[in-house]
């Protein structure tokens, strides 16, 4: 355990033998430096490679299963019956259904 304390303040003794040098203009420069360079380095650090350090795998969805947006006129006329002809099936769906529920609930009364 001693000698990791002296190594520690033997490090504390350079950082603070280089601190001491530093007064007046000195100081200032060092001191507009790091004002400078902290800004900069930070976003040097989080904006570049940003695909692998920042990711979450599989976030977004894969191409193939996303909609397609069509682009030609026969892909949107095929796209529109489509669209339709689901409209149709579930409004015969619920017309059957409140059939079903005014036949149940003629008989019950």
């Amino acid at each position: 355990m001693l000698p990791r304390l002296a190594t520690a303040r033997k490090g504390r003794g350079v950082f603070k033998r280089i601190l001491s040098g530093l007064s007046g203009a000195n100081l200032e420069i060092f001191k507009f430096g790091m004002y400078i360079m902290f800004p900069i380095g930070w976003m040097y650090y989080f904006g570049t490679n940003l695909e692998s350090r920042f990711s979450v795998p599989d976030f977004w969805p894969s191409p193939e299963s996303t909609n397609k947006i069509p682009h030609e006129r026969e892909e949107l006329l095929a796209e529109l019956e489509r669209l339709k002809n689901r409209r149709l099936e579930i409004r015969a769906r619920r017309l059957e259904m409140e059939a079903r529920a005014k036949e149940d609930s003629g008989s019950a009364g």
